[in-house]
């Protein structure tokens, strides 16, 4: 049995598999309704960590390097040209308004002029100026990006988040109050970020915006309802449990009263301290920026912080510019700019970098020539031609690029990356075996990543920044 939330999130999972649940008996639905579904849910949920022998070996292919992920999707795709791959001189009707590149602390790599930011933090990221799979679709695209695997296959294979979930989260006993995925602040939407895993598997997506005065996370802060309220409604439902106080000694009331715990500890206790963003200085917030992605990275590092494996910030907006392509850039760039310097600027602060792999990119680039012609009047389209990712932390070395693009930033000119070269190489630092098998609910054999997929590409995994 699975039981939807009315924000369709469904992070919570009644079934004891987490891909199907087993039919009940009436016998067995009612004593389950005598439980009451809020503490049977969470109940079950502590369960599931019990029985996290039951689930596969996450195969260690050698130490882990990295702890934890951080994953700003640009979902729509980011100009490679106007950003990370810069072609000052292709002309301006490949550069239109954004024709100056600048220098970075790292000699000889450069970036445009929007970045000013990163440019002083180069030698803690590496760029990929050459990925590529030439899929120019947003939802297979993004489905190649987030799982390495070619859609349109007999499977639906799950997310990066969702492996790290499960072989980095409740396979080896994962304990904390946050659910191991969770996204700032929508999920993306482009496709089933969990797959054949099912929902249990699926990011917690926190909803409300870290910028506005009360960071309202779904499930955890309502609005206008106080501390005291919450403490004051539990005390109320305490005072009417008549049915658990009279059967002190049932285990299943024990195991609802532990996740009852739980669930107060995550609104009520240290669970809700970590999305508490007020409580870091002013001078910190103002760092990573006073807009929405800035203090989505500042929530992301207290995340990581403590100690969930995967976090995915979604760029608010998005990046679909087939119009208003430069007056986009114009207002986003500086807040990318700035959120991403000062996340990976406060990891390294804190002694975090190293054991926290930050990737960002989106599922595909823009064409590097611009498209005057109406309706689109100066926009960039879809481009999986050729497209930068940016990579830092957790075993990826800094101030370093990674292949390189032709004159005008149109064809990978040497050393092409593929989805499965990427993505196999953050597993590796994770200490994640990208040959593990996963769980399918039918018994199908299924793997992290598949190379001898028929069509699937790769040269290598990244080596040369590992």
């Amino acid at each position: 049995m699975k039981t939807k939330r009315s924000d369709n999130r469904q992070w919570l999972d009644t079934s004891s598999t987490g891909w199907c649940g087993p039919a009940v008996s009436r016998r067995e639905a009612l004593r389950r309704g005598f439980l009451g579904a809020a503490g049977l849910l969470l109940a079950e949920r502590l369960g599931d960590a019990a029985r996290a022998d039951e689930a596969p070996p996450a195969g260690q292919p050698g130490p882990a390097k990295a702890r934890a992920v951080i994953q700003v999707f640009l979902w729509g795709g980011m100009s490679h040209t106007d950003t990370w791959d810069p072609k000052p001189d292709a002309g301006y009707d490949y550069t239109g308004s954004l024709k100056n590149a600048i220098p970075t602390n790292v000699t000889g790599i450069q970036l445009g002029e929007l970045f000013p930011g990163l440019a002083k933090q180069a030698d803690k990221f590496s760029l990929i100026r050459s990925m590529t799979h030439r899929n120019n679709g947003h939802e297979t695209a993004a489905y190649l990006m987030q799982t390495g695997h070619l859609p349109g296959e007999r499977l639906a294979y799950p997310s990066i988040g969702a492996v790290f979930a499960l072989l980095k989260g409740y396979s080896v006993g994962y304990q904390g109050l946050i659910p191991p995925y969770v996204v700032l602040t929508q999920p993306q939407g482009r496709f089933s970020e969990a797959g054949f895993l099912g929902s249990k598997y699926k990011p917690f997506a926190t909803g409300g915006d870290p910028n506005a005065s009360r960071f309202e996370v779904e499930g955890v802060i309502a609005r206008g309802i106080t501390d005291a309220r919450q403490t004051a409604r539990r005390d109320l439902l305490h005072k009417l449990n008549t049915f658990g106080s009279a059967l002190p000694d049932n285990p299943q009331l024990a195991l609802a009263a532990a996740a009852e715990q739980q669930a107060y500890d995550l609104i009520l206790g240290k669970g809700r301290e970590v999305f508490d963003i007020s409580k870091e200085t002013p001078a910190l917030r103002d760092r990573y920026g006073r807009h929405t992605f800035g203090q989505e990275c500042l929530a992301a590092r207290r995340l990581v912080e403590a100690g969930v494996p995967y976090v995915t910030i979604n760029y608010p907006g998005g990046w679909d510019t087939h119009s208003n392509h430069f007056a986009t850039m114009q207002r986003q760039g500086p807040q990318l700019d700035q959120g991403l310097a000062g996340l990976l600027q406060d990891l390294s602060e804190r002694g975090l970098l190293d054991s926290t792999i930050v990737w960002c990119c989106g599922e595909f680039g823009r064409t590097p020539k611009v498209d005057w012609q109406p309706p689109w009047n100066g926009g960039r389209n879809h481009y999986g031609n050729v497209f930068s990712v940016l990579v830092a932390g957790g075993g990826f070395k800094g101030g370093r690029v990674v292949g390189a693009t032709d004159a005008k930033g149109e064809e990978v000119k040497e050393r092409p990356v593929y989805p499965i070269d990427l993505l196999g190489s953050i597993y590796e630092l994770a200490g994640i075996d990208a040959n593990a098998k996963l769980p399918h609910p039918m018994g199908l054999d299924a793997h992290v990543l598949a190379p001898g997929e028929a069509g699937a590409k790769s040269a290598g995994r990244l080596k040369e920044i590992m």
